[in-house]
């Protein structure tokens, strides 16, 4: 038996097994004032996350679909969907020319589009599959206009072997030259997905404006990202305490998501944690678990009440009394003082830790993976209930004081403070 006589044959299988599971229509409706998600008939606005775990939080906080970003991460999304009866964003990871493929290579790019294939005919007729995202920010620091291409080939194959399910792909937020690309070159993608951040706010009128005529959605919002915030004097970026991310959640989601009819909904970031510039900066849960304030906000917007038991709320963090984030210099081997005010929702009595570390300098683009840095060497010597004394660092450098505050539960709040060392 050929190679290509055993592939015919393992396809027939995948699509003999994939009649086993009853498909759903899922189709984008035109309503004239505006886009709308239906599956089998049924309007569905999108309340999603961009995850890889706590899915049972997510199931209890209203949370409908959450999207993926590799065909690695379907065998567990889909089991947990099953589950706890939510829909999938099954993400397929296509190379990035920023990171060293080449798209004018016609054997890799073919290559890649093959490995895709089976995959996408077993998982097709999946009644937890929502739609297909194809590429991620594919935008990011490229030249060749050729991922279109290749990102229309993979949604021109989805078109002809499934019939039910819309494809999208997502862009490093948009410029209206990737809005004529997409128009151009991939009329088979039904819906553009954006990373917006910062820019939320002026998205829907940048897209009016660009000339994008079909539906999009959010494939990642949350948080300022760490390029978009006030830097130190050092050029580190100052990032914003669990409270004042909540606090941007709510606002983002209320006032430039929710009013746009042609947004049908979107993907919180990141519904788990996650390394990138510090380990609390994307990530709406904490290492051990807990759950953040940012995460009792999307249980109220999409449920309409809070949970049972509310996280813990960071009201400021000071070092040695300085609000001046941007700017706190500090000699090697000082005695000086961090103080935290913290309070709980119901309550409960707050443990809090308290950890230092060097500035990272595995600093990736993208969103790729990095090492969370080493913890600094320096003595303490005291900690009270809200406050921790300690001897500053020896060596000249970058560093962060962090510190986090839990309840009963293990849920919790966060605050971090740049400093330097000179």
């Amino acid at each position: 038996m050929t190679m290509f006589q055993f592939q015919k044959i393992l396809v027939a299988l995948i699509l003999l097994l994939a009649t086993l599971w009853p498909a759903r229509k899922v189709e984008i409706l035109d309503n004239k004032n505006g886009y709308q998600l239906l599956v089998d008939g049924t309007p569905f606005y999108i309340k999603g996350a961009g995850t890889e775990s706590h899915y049972e939080f997510f199931a209890q906080a209203g949370g409908n679909s959450i999207r993926t970003w590799g065909i690695d991460q379907w065998k567990v999304a889909f089991a947990m969907a099953e589950k706890y009866n939510f829909m999938v964003c099954a993400g397929i990871w296509m190379e990035q020319e920023r990171q060293g493929f080449d798209y004018s290579d016609s054997n890799a790019v073919g290559k890649q589009f093959r490995s895709f294939q089976q995959a996408i005919l077993q998982y097709k007729d999946h009644p937890n599959l929502l739609l297909w995202g194809i590429g991620n920010e594919m935008d990011l620091n490229y030249t060749n206009p050729a991922v279109w291409d290749a990102v229309e080939e993979v949604a021109k194959f989805i078109k002809a072997t499934d019939g039910n399910h819309p494809t999208m792909t997502a862009t490093a937020f948009i410029e209206k030259e990737e809005v004529q690309f997409l128009k151009e070159k991939c009329p088979s993608i039904d819906i553009l997905a954006i990373n917006a951040y910062a820019g939320l706010p002026v998205l829907d009128q940048f897209l009016k404006d660009f000339g994008w005529n079909k539906p999009y959605l959010l494939g990642e919002w949350g948080t300022f990202g760490h390029w978009e915030v006030p830097q130190t004097n050092w050029n580190e970026p100052i990032e914003f305490t669990s409270r004042e991310k909540a606090e941007l959640y709510q606002k983002e989601y209320q006032e430039h998501i929710l009013p746009h009819q042609d947004c049908l909904g979107g993907y919180v970031f990141f519904w788990g944690t996650k390394q990138e510039r510090t380990p609390t900066w994307y990530g709406m849960f904490l290492d051990n678990f807990g759950r953040t304030q940012a995460v009792d906000v999307m249980h109220k917007l999409w449920t309409g009440k809070c949970p049972e038991n509310r996280s813990p709320v960071l009201d400021s963090l000071l070092l040695q009394n300085q609000k001046a984030q941007n700017n706190i210099t500090l000699a090697p081997g000082r005695r000086v003082t961090a103080t935290v005010w913290a309070r709980d929702p119901e309550e409960q009595l707050l443990s809090i830790s308290w950890e230092i570390l060097h500035e990272t300098t595995d600093k990736r683009t993208g969103g790729d993976e990095e090492n969370k840095p080493p913890a600094a060497t320096c003595d303490i010597l005291d900690q009270t209930d809200n406050s921790i004394t300690f001897i500053t660092p020896k060596k000249e450098g970058a560093y962060r004081i962090f510190v986090y505050v839990y309840d009963n539960y293990g849920n919790g709040a966060h605050a971090n403070i740049p400093f330097f060392i000179q």
